[in-house]
């Protein structure tokens, strides 16, 4: 039933689901389901704890370790890595299945406010602790903007998790070569963290971009102008 479940969130999120989509997907009985989980929303929630508690714990303890012993060597690819290799590491373990990572991808990425709600109360400690982090990582940053970029960079992420089975991702970081687990997540992180570190609007992208848009306003006008007198 829980696996019928995974795999129903992950093809098209928690609201396109229902509990006879489930009980379908499981040959399973409705009644059976009620009976022992009450509802769609206690059948989720059982998911995500199987799948998350641990994740987090883990991640939770990583970070505590180095802060422990490297307090003063804080960056955001560390950072970053803590949030990658437990999941990396469970995402390739028999007990989590190789749906792992796609499910993360849907669970950050879906914007359901039952799913949006459990991570808000049942990890929120977590969450606040790896802001810290960052912030600690990256201290010129206000954390308002620090905010947002975490934003962006966890969506982007999410995104592409989803989306793709976990072997293709590999294949598509390593391009082809054999590299080792430290490799890949380095490349995996190094697509993430210029959100965090790259300048926000700096005078010299706002003069890139001035550029584009007057090309735009003259590209369009001149295409306007075209299909209202069409020629002969």
């Amino acid at each position: 039933m829980l696996e019928a479940t995974e795999w129903l969130f992950i093809e098209g999120g928690y609201e396109a689901m229902s509990l006879r989509h489930i009980t379908t997907r499981a040959g399973a009985n409705l009644a059976a389901v009620n009976y022992h989980f009450g509802s769609k929303e206690a059948l989720m929630q059982e998911l995500l704890s199987q799948r998350l508690d641990r994740l987090n714990r883990e991640r939770l303890q990583l970070l505590s370790a180095f802060e422990q012993t490297n307090p003063d060597e804080l960056d955001a690819t560390t950072v970053l890595g803590m949030l990658f290799v437990p999941a990396f590491r469970l995402g390739h373990g028999s007990a989590s299945g190789p749906a792992f990572m796609r499910l993360l991808g849907r669970v950050y990425s879906d914007p359901s406010p039952f799913i949006r709600g459990y991570l808000q109360e049942h990890y929120r400690s977590i969450s606040g602790r790896f802001f810290e982090a960052f912030s600690r990582a990256l201290p010129t940053l206000p954390r308002h903007e620090l905010g947002l970029r975490l934003h962006f960079a966890l969506k982007a992420l999410s995104g592409m998790l989803a989306g793709e089975d976990m072997q293709e991702l590999i294949a598509s970081i390593s391009k082809g070569e054999a590299i080792n687990d430290a490799e890949l997540l380095a490349r995996l992180i190094s697509l993430v963290s210029p959100i965090l570190t790259a300048p926000f609007g700096s005078p010299e992208q706002t003069q890139l971009i001035d550029r584009v848009l007057q090309l735009d306003h003259h590209t369009a006008a001149a295409s306007e102008g075209a299909g209202q007198h069409p020629a002969p």
